[in-house]
């Protein structure tokens, strides 16, 4: 009924860029919140970033802030995560995330986020 596909994942330098894409679709759902995660094996997954229905809030990781911007479209359907200096500690399986109930804050736990896309993978060399 619902569903997340992530595109964008590669392999890049360490000081590159990638820049990120989850496409929501499903009749009916509304992505109220939605965020990044990201997780290697053996690691919990762990919250990157996340940003409310029009944009008015964005949370960012420690490890991430200031390098990594949170958007999405004016449509609401598609969510983006630029990623600018990139570091190996960056590399791991990205999750595209969505809460569909109501929020006006960002949850930054996995348990406020209830839709997921199967990961895109971001390897960062040294």
């Amino acid at each position: 009924q619902a569903q997340l596909v992530e595109t964008g994942g590669g392999v890049v330098e360490a000081g590159g860029s990638l820049r990120l894409s989850c496409q929501a679709s499903g009749r009916g759902f509304d992505m109220y919140v939605m965020g990044w995660f990201r997780q290697d094996p053996g690691k919990d997954r762990e919250f990157v970033s996340g940003i409310t229905y029009i944009g008015d809030k964005t949370q960012y990781a420690e490890s991430v802030a200031g390098r990594f911007t949170i958007s999405r479209d004016a449509g609401r359907s598609i969510l983006y995560l630029q990623m600018n200096s990139l570091k190996p500690e960056d590399t791991g399986l990205y999750y595209c995330a969505a809460r569909t109930t109501w929020a006006t804050w960002v949850p930054t736990t996995t348990t406020g986020f209830n839709l997921w896309g199967q990961g895109t993978q971001v390897t960062v060399s040294s």
